[in-house]
């Protein structure tokens, strides 16, 4: 690991579901309510910032240089952001990112910058893109400092990627207590991986799309009796901040109470002690006994759908009504959650599950869902 990255906090501030003025226009980010957002995480000491050229579709980067950029010297903070190169139309669009992105944020270079969301077939694109090449030049002009990439994928496809690039300097990976010893995510697997060829891992997921911060009651007993007074999100950030070999671990945040949790986990991120380890343990056990949908609301699945269909919302509901048991209640949710495209709009083209980093068997239960809730 480099040696400046060890002064980089464990906690990083993710941009991609930021606070909105209007929940059906994703670019209308409550600037001021972001503002205070960023002073709290920065006044616990946060410096690392996280976005992409297609969050919030550019508004992220915007309301970045908004709330961060004009306001702190920059010598105060770290950004990273990335370019989705497999979803653009030609080589020339996607390497003009970087100078889009900087623009937006108003940045003479950027700290950490990303190819977006490789593995499977989508690395094609950035190998025929030359991708690759041109990030190390952007390196050496000084627009970059760090370059790496993001990934869905498992250990064999990043052990293949990393051996390809060497050059490297960081990787991100899905990481969480849930997905350690998943099958699909490989999460343990990879962090072996990247540890091997000596690469830094930014985990992102560490809460699993959130999911890890409500969980059913017979879930959170063990870590209640352990620590009444923890956040259940604590115990998610907790286990990826003190893995070896973490450069830093992101936090989607979408509201002020959020960014001020958070910047209490950056004061306080111990180690569990050998009771808080087995009372994980035993949640984990109980939470991997119930049947789940492993959605993380990348929401890669809803960009070619052909009829709308809000297919992240309703996974997600599949999964409540799989913690509650209460079809009801959550049938209630859906009513006007799955409103905009709900799962009988699904005419089972398969463009959502080729799309999907998680292999999950879209169609199948959005069947599921509109036998369950319509």
């Amino acid at each position: 690991m480099k040696p400046e990255f060890e002064s980089i906090p464990k906690l990083g501030f993710g941009c991609m579901r930021l606070p909105l003025l209007d929940a059906t226009d994703q670019t209308s980010i409550d600037v001021e309510q972001f503002k205070q957002m960023v002073d709290a995480f920065m006044e616990a000491g946060g410096t690392y910032f996280d976005t992409a050229f297609v969050y919030h579709e550019g508004a992220s980067e915007k309301a970045l240089k908004e709330a961060l950029v004009q306001r702190y010297p920059r010598d105060a903070f770290t950004v990273a952001t990335k370019c989705l190169a497999w979803a653009i139309d030609s080589k020339e669009e996607a390497q003009s990112n970087l100078t889009t992105s900087l623009e937006r944020m108003g940045l003479d270079y950027v700290d950490f910058y990303l190819l977006h969301n490789v593995g499977g077939g989508r690395t094609a694109k950035f190998d025929e893109y030359g991708m690759w090449d041109f990030v190390k030049q952007k390196q050496e002009e000084g627009l970059i400092k760090n370059w790496g990439f993001s990934m869905h994928a498992d250990a064999d496809t990043l052990d293949a990627l990393l051996t390809a690039h060497p050059d490297a300097d960081f990787v991100q990976l899905q990481v969480n207590y849930l997905d350690w010893d998943d099958p699909v995510v490989q999460a343990r697997a990879c962090m072996d991986v990247a540890a091997r060829h000596g690469v830094p891992v930014v985990i992102m997921e560490p809460a699993r799309g959130g999911r890890l911060a409500e969980l059913p009651e017979s879930v959170a007993a063990p870590l209640v009796a352990a620590d009444p007074d923890a956040p259940l999100v604590s115990w998610a950030y907790r286990f990826c901040m003190n893995l070896p070999n973490v450069l830093t671990v992101l936090s989607g945040m979408s509201t002020l109470e959020q960014a001020r949790e958070n910047a209490a986990l950056l004061r306080e991120s111990r180690p569990f002690s050998p009771d808080e380890q087995r009372a994980l343990d035993e949640a984990v056990e109980v939470l991997r006994g119930l049947a789940n949908i492993p959605c993380t609301n990348c929401r890669y699945c809803v960009k070619d759908c052909p009829q709308g269909v809000v297919i992240p919302e309703i996974l997600a509901l599949m999964n409540l009504e799989l913690m509650t048991k209460n079809r009801d209640f959550v049938k209630g949710l859906y009513s006007w959650q799955a409103a905009p495209g709900p799962a009988s709009k699904c005419i089972a083209c398969g463009a959502c599950e080729a799309m999907c980093p998680q292999s999950i068997n879209i169609i199948q239960h959005l069947e599921e869902a509109a036998e369950h809730f319509e």
